[in-house]
């Protein structure tokens, strides 16, 4: 886990100004927290500096470059040039060696993303993970939201079934029919954090819910029946 440095701030470097690097730059720019953004796009670093200042074209990603922009300073560094698979590493290889605490790199495969952890940096699919998000919020109406933690785990938010309305935590038992533990229920911008057996169900309850992605189909088939 990396510290934030003593200004109390996060300065975050982010390599590449694709669809996933800008729309993460646009974001973070809007936190309090500092950014470093590098690119050999002349004309997507002159858009992103409308956002910050501290937005560099580098033509070439070695060692030596990367360090003339400042991003060796950052507490967090983004690497989002995943489907540059050589570029890609090379790059995570030389921020490494530069001793960033925390180093982040977008994969586009799972040999590619065990290359990267190998090298040591932080692995994430985002396309891979927005279909999946997507997949699961088609598969039911009731599923409002869908986020998965690894491959077992997974949190679910999604409206109480019709057919669960009036009836107790411990009558509907959803650990014991599907697997699946109830971590808080929403109703009308009240959350309950402690849900207790003889909680009654109540039409419009939102229930956050944990569990494999399989257990959770389970209960949104038990769900549509």
């Amino acid at each position: 886990m990396f510290i934030k440095s003593k200004h109390g701030k996060i300065t975050y470097g982010i390599v590449g100004l694709g669809r996933f690097g800008t729309a993460l730059a646009m974001d973070l720019a809007n936190t309090n927290d500092d950014i470093i953004v590098v690119d050999k796009n002349e004309d997507k670093i002159r858009e992103i500096r409308e956002y910050t200042q501290n937005a560099f074209v580098v033509n070439s990603l070695d060692k030596k470059s990367l360090e003339e922009t400042g991003i060796s300073s950052c507490d967090v560094a983004v690497i989002c040039i995943g489907e540059h698979m050589e570029s890609s590493i090379l790059t995570t290889l030389n921020l490494v060696s530069l001793g960033i605490p925390k180093i982040i790199a977008k994969a586009c495969s799972n040999e590619h993303g065990i290359i990267l952890e190998k090298l040591g940096a932080e692995v994430v699919f985002p396309e891979r993970d927005m279909a999946l998000r997507l997949a699961s919020r088609l598969e039911t109406e009731k599923v409002l939201d869908f986020v998965q933690l690894s491959e077992k785990l997974n949190v679910t938010k999604m409206i109480i079934p019709t057919k669960a309305v009036g009836k107790s935590v411990l009558d509907v038992n959803l650990r014991k029919h599907f697997g699946i533990n109830i971590i808080a229920i929403e109703n009308d911008g009240n959350i309950i954090d402690l849900v207790t057996p003889d909680y009654i169900f109540k039409e419009n309850d939102i229930l956050f819910l944990s569990g494999s992605k399989e257990s959770i189909v389970k209960l949104t088939d038990w769900a549509d029946k």
